[in-house]
């Protein structure tokens, strides 16, 4: 004998299926939308201007499996951290000690980076291609404001300024430099 769902049931059931419709319904509505769009949907902010060093680099990246794990370049996987924009944070120098001693540069134990971690072999990859790697990586730009990069908007913004004259406390106003002034030189 086939068992009956009760009046709850069949609510929740019923509300359950018109999520899953209004979902599919969106999904295809932001298709259609993206589809006829004369435009990217998102801008791209970040940028990559190979010299040959950054070009070895990026073949080496792809050929050690590092996209197994990272993304640069918009292609990879997002297991570890995103790369895409790190040349806007740190340096070539940086980069090339963190991809040589990992723990120690960054100053902490890291995940994968480090001894006797999934992603050691990178430490003991030849100084010539750790060299081409770094360059890639400090080749990756983002531009300014954008999530990727170091410095926010070059210009002002009234929310932003707002939150900081609202919550930043005193001490935090006189102690620290505003990066955007930083970045205009002031």
């Amino acid at each position: 004998m086939a068992s009956r769902l009760k009046l709850g049931e069949k609510i929740i059931f019923g509300i359950g299926i018109l999520f899953l419709i209004a979902a599919i319904l969106g999904y295809i509505g932001l298709e259609v939308h993206r589809a006829n769009l004369n435009r990217p949907m998102y801008v791209n902010t970040t940028s990559f201007d190979f010299t040959a060093e950054g070009l070895r680099g990026s073949q080496l990246f792809r050929s050690d499996n590092c996209s197994d794990c990272h993304r640069a370049v918009r292609n990879g996987t997002n297991h570890g951290v995103s790369l895409d924009g790190v040349g806007s944070i740190r340096s070539e120098e940086y980069l090339y000690a963190f991809l040589k001693n990992p723990e120690a540069t960054y100053g902490t134990k890291t995940e994968d980076h480090g001894p006797n971690k999934s992603a050691a072999y990178v430490s003991k990859l030849p100084p010539a291609d750790l060299h081409a790697m770094a360059v890639f990586l400090s080749e990756l730009k983002a531009t300014q404001g954008s999530p990727d990069a170091r410095l926010p908007m070059a210009e002002r913004n009234g929310f932003v300024d707002e939150m900081v004259k609202l919550w930043a406390p005193d001490s935090w106003k006189t102690g620290h430099k505003d990066l955007r002034d930083e970045a205009a030189g002031k």
